[in-house]
């Protein structure tokens, strides 16, 4: 049996001049993984999972262990739980590092350096769960990507890349009237809405998970979601810049999680739900945004319904956070403006490919 699925997003932004009329989402295909695991043992899927999913992976893990450990009416240990939230946040940090560096910007030769080191020091982050005898090693990574941070512009989470570093002359490349996008209600999905979610998902499996929504309302979820968690008064329509800006200070605020080790567990990364005998989930909150996994197990231990729903669905919904902050946008002239539409579309989500392509209204 093939796991592959197509793994892309298509987006076709419409045009009628200078303005965005429509934008039309192709969504990516999605693995049916009840289809593909109904009657295997639970304890059988941990390792197929790290093959299946190759984007937040260690999210993926986590959040069906989490699942499964309520359906059985277990709860883990707060060394295990530490030990998981250490390794999803790990796991965002390299994202969200990859995501800013690689292949974005313009780099001299120690720039460049920089970013290879920063990059070689999240391999010791990543690739299992962490154990507290981890802790040393995972210290010392995480001193060697802040040094790599500073070096190219970023001390903290408070302050703006350095004056004159690379992420700072790339900030200021983005003309704030490149694109002008529109006054649009915003909605944000929290922890708050986890247990509708999953009642949802184990009610209606892909229809829900597919395209889902929650009474009309279609939140964003990821970098920009959780910043504004944590500082409600932002300015409404984030920009690309905005956007950035938010992602950077997320790298450095995660560096400091990690590098303290004290313990302390950030809001709401991980949270499980029973939902009665032999039915449960999880929910994490990866790089990309909040990620579910609902499933539900006979006696003997095996699959019987398995559910996930993952970050993209939401921000990249037919009618989602992307396509409103998009539909009325005004682009200058020339390819500035389509670089704000595609800097802003990669802003959405720091993992998943997307192709994008623009058309004018009238033109074939």
């Amino acid at each position: 049996m093939s796991l592959a699925f197509r793994n892309e997003i298509d987006i076709t932004v419409w045009l009628a001049g200078g303005t965005i009329a429509d934008v039309a989402i192709r969504p990516r295909s999605r693995p049916p993984l009840t289809r593909l695991f109904a009657g295997k043992p639970a304890s059988s899927l941990p390792s197929v999972l790290s093959r299946l999913f190759s984007l937040c992976s260690m999210a993926h893990q986590v959040a069906f262990l989490s699942a499964v450990e309520a359906a059985r009416g277990e709860h883990a240990s707060l060394e295990i739980e530490h030990g998981r939230v250490v390794a999803v946040v790990a796991e965002r940090l390299t994202e969200l590092l990859r995501g800013l560096f690689v292949g974005r910007l313009t780099l001299d030769g120690a720039g460049a350096a920089a970013v290879r080191a920063m990059m070689e020091a999240t391999a010791v982050l990543g690739g299992s769960i962490a154990e507290r005898g981890e802790a040393v090693s995972r210290r010392e990574a995480v001193a060697k990507i802040r040094a790599s941070l500073a070096a190219l512009g970023i001390a903290s989470e408070e302050q703006t890349p350095g004056a004159g570093s690379a992420l700072a002359v790339h900030l200021a490349n983005f003309d704030g009237h490149a694109l002008l996008p529109p006054v649009v209600e915003e909605s944000f999905l929290s922890a708050a809405d986890d247990l509708e979610i999953v009642m949802r998902l184990l009610a209606d499996g892909a229809i829900f998970s597919d395209a889902p929504d929650l009474h009309g309302r279609i939140p964003e979820t990821g970098v920009w979601a959780r910043r504004v968690g944590r500082e409600p008064i932002l300015p409404p329509g984030a920009g690309p810049a905005e956007r950035l800006k938010a992602r950077i200070a997320e790298v450095a605020r995660l560096c400091a999680f990690l590098e303290a080790d004290d313990g302390t567990v950030e809001d709401a990364v991980l949270q499980s739900y029973r939902l009665g005998t032999g039915r449960g989930a999880g929910a994490v909150e990866c790089a990309r945004g909040r990620l579910y996994h609902a499933v539900e197990l006979d006696d003997e231990d095996h699959i019987v319904r398995f559910e996930f729903l993952a970050p993209t669905e939401w921000n990249f919904h037919a009618r989602g956070p992307l396509v409103r902050s998009l539909q009325g946008s005004v682009l200058a002239g020339g390819r500035q403006g389509l670089h704000a539409v595609r800097t802003l579309v990669s802003s959405f989500d720091p993992c998943v490919g997307f192709s994008l392509s623009f058309r004018e209204i009238g033109h074939a």
